[in-house]
């Protein structure tokens, strides 16, 4: 559905490199994660796909035709610096940022009464935004943005400012958004967010892109053959042997079980097998590793 090809961006004359040939490729109806630390280039990169600043080099397209003036109404892009008036109603907030988008007041009237109902927000049409929380702004600011029913969503921290009866909420509203079509490029901090939610996953550091592609093939890379087991009613004698034979840590008993981590390059059944003479196997699990350690080990490597 969007497509970069070896975009680069300068600041400064030149002197500050916010993406250096970054390429990724978002498929349609999908939720891609875009990862990084801070100033990574990330914020830059989606400010191009908004059209407010542009691409020194490099191409972006979107269902196969560059980007133009035209996608604009195409796009719903909700910040991380949220972008509402205080001072002004919601309802009125909502029938504006409509009509900028190119709806008529009646579809941006429809559009609101669904999602008002979807988020459990109906009494707040008259409010001021200054009066409300700023959960229930953020609930605001996600109405605008998905109002137009963009193709591309383009959410910067959505979860921002939500407790986590409000952040299951939206993302609920998410997953069903893509489940209807929507392609949506995630942008956040929140690595469980990113395992719960996308199907793809791109890391951008020092304004390159790091790695990239599906969330499980991603973490797959970087497993390193842990397993963590549990026995009961080890043989004591021969689990010595075995410790001298594998390599093993995090070591501890509890209630009569046995349970430790264990490092093994070969064929699991074999290694099944030895544990099945040393006790009964409570548990056997691949330890995978999390978008959070895949995240500071890849960081970590680039740096």
């Amino acid at each position: 559905m969007l497509k970069a090809e070896n975009v680069t961006k300068t600041y400064n004359a030149g002197k500050k490199l916010a993406l250096d040939n970054f390429s990724i490729d978002v498929p349609e109806a999908s939720i891609y994660g875009l990862l990084g630390p801070n100033g990574a280039g990330k914020t830059t990169f989606i400010r191009i796909i908004n059209q407010i600043t542009q691409a020194d080099s490099g191409s972006v397209f979107i269902n196969g035709k560059k980007l133009n003036p035209e996608h604009i109404k195409q796009i719903g892009y909700m910040p991380e610096e949220r972008g509402l008036y205080k001072n002004m109603s919601v309802g009125d907030q909502i029938l504006y940022f409509g009509e900028l988008k190119g709806m008529s007041k009646n579809d941006a009237l429809s559009q609101a009464k669904y999602w008002f109902e979807q988020l459990q927000i109906d009494q707040w049409w008259k409010k001021k935004l200054s009066e409300l929380s700023k959960g229930m702004a953020q609930k605001i600011q996600f109405v605008v943005t998905v109002l137009h029913r963009p193709k591309l969503l383009i959410l910067d921290e959505p979860f921002s400012g939500f407790d986590p009866v409000n952040a299951n909420l939206i993302k609920d509203q998410i997953l069903k958004l893509k489940n209807n079509g929507t392609t949506i490029i995630l942008s956040t901090h929140r690595m469980e967010s990113v395992e719960e939610m996308c199907d793809y996953v791109a890391l951008i550091n020092h304004a390159k892109k790091v790695l990239d592609g599906k969330v499980f093939d991603v973490r797959e890379k970087f497993k390193k053959n842990i397993f963590g087991v549990t026995l009961a009613e080890v043989n004591e004698e021969m689990f010595e042997s075995f410790k001298n034979r594998f390599q093993i840590s995090d070591y501890s008993t509890l209630n009569h079980l046995v349970s430790f981590d264990l490092k093994n390059d070969n064929d699991q059944n074999l290694l099944l097998n030895e544990l099945m003479k040393i006790g009964k196997i409570r548990s056997f699990d691949e330890k995978i590793p999390s978008m959070n350690e895949v995240f500071i080990n890849a960081v970590a490597t680039n740096n």
